[in-house]
């Protein structure tokens, strides 16, 4: 099959080739995201590949359809950027890499929490400017503490598994509760409940119409005082706007943060040379209390095999059968 990748990066274009060394596909790797406005680049393909900020809207999948596209092959799990309906209107397949290492991005959540609980970002900037006085750097443990972990797929029930490492209560949120963190000794509770007892709450949901700003003004308001938050999920889940003013009042005490609502346009590019644009993000970088990582729990030598090989596989049966292995269908 020709496929056009889009959004791509050199690690894109290793961990891929790998997995293609067969030859069995031709790929073209372009840096340019999906739009409107390069949808025509894919003329002449039967499949592209796309990321997380690539835009697979009405528009963009007519005119994918119009120059021949038969399959949209994400590279992620998610696949909330996709119209679902629209591209089965025009006959086109959706396909993703539903598990590719839950690991990778519960052990990321863990890192951040660590991080934060004992402020060991803000310790290596000391120490690197010769500053060895420890006023500041207080920490707290993380055994006895309570976490509450809302949502328990895959990466939820992984990161259950760590938390029941450190000897953590854990209460735990998800419509489908499993026995996994049943035996780990986690309690499955209502959100309300896990809001008001929790000392830290790991967001581990997808983005849905419903999850969209799960955390907002009123959630803040049924929290500990300065409860953790830490979310390697999708940016959405917080109402970034009701976290600051939670920050300033001290309601959040510490935020870390993989994602980010309005990531677009920031995330996976080199910025340093240029003025952030966004007020909300800036505002956000100004608090000592905050952690933010470029999405990249991900980012793993493992996670990215698995995502090469996955991603090849669903072509290879595309190519094989009419119909890819891991179908996303609306």
């Amino acid at each position: 099959m020709r496929v056009t990748v889009f959004s791509t990066k050199p690690y894109d274009r290793t961990f891929l080739g790998a997995a293609n060394a067969a030859g069995a596909h031709e790929l073209r790797f372009l840096e340019a995201h999906l739009a409107p406005e390069t949808a025509a680049l894919a003329d002449g393909a039967d499949a592209v590949c796309v990321f997380v900020h690539d835009v697979v809207d009405a528009t963009v999948l007519a005119r994918l359809a119009e120059g021949g596209v038969r399959l949209v092959a994400l590279r992620a799990a998610g696949y909330n950027n996709v119209d679902l309906a629209a591209a089965a209107a025009h006959g086109i397949a959706i396909c993703r890499v539903p598990a590719y290492s839950p690991y990778a991005v519960a052990e990321h959540a863990m890192a951040l929490l660590l991080a934060l609980v004992r402020r060991t970002h803000r310790a290596w900037n000391r120490v690197r400017e010769g500053n060895f006085a420890l006023e500041g750097l207080l920490g707290v443990d993380l055994h006895g503490r309570t976490i509450g972990v809302v949502g328990t797929g895959r990466i939820g029930t992984v990161f259950c598994r760590i938390a029941a490492g450190f000897g953590m209560e854990i209460l735990a949120t998800d419509p489908f509760p499993n026995d996994e963190v049943r035996a780990l000794g986690g309690r499955y509770v209502p959100l309300d409940e896990l809001l008001e007892r929790s000392e830290i709450i790991v967001l581990h949901a997808p983005l849905t119409p419903d999850s969209y700003h799960l955390l907002d003004r009123e959630a803040f308001r049924r929290m500990r005082r300065g409860v953790t938050i830490v979310n390697t999920s999708r940016g959405a889940l917080i109402d970034t706007e009701a976290a600051i003013a939670a920050l300033k009042d001290g309601t959040i005490g510490r935020l870390g943060l993989d994602v980010y609502e309005e990531e677009e346009g920031l995330f996976f590019e080199d910025r340093s040379g240029s003025v952030i644009q966004d007020d909300l993000f800036a505002r956000l970088l100004t608090f000592p209390n905050v952690l933010i990582t470029a999405h990249q729990a991900f980012f793993t030598e493992d996670a990215l095999t698995r995502i090469g090989e996955t991603t090849i596989a669903n072509l290879d049966a595309y190519a094989r059968d009419g119909a890819p292995l891991h179908p996303v269908t609306g």
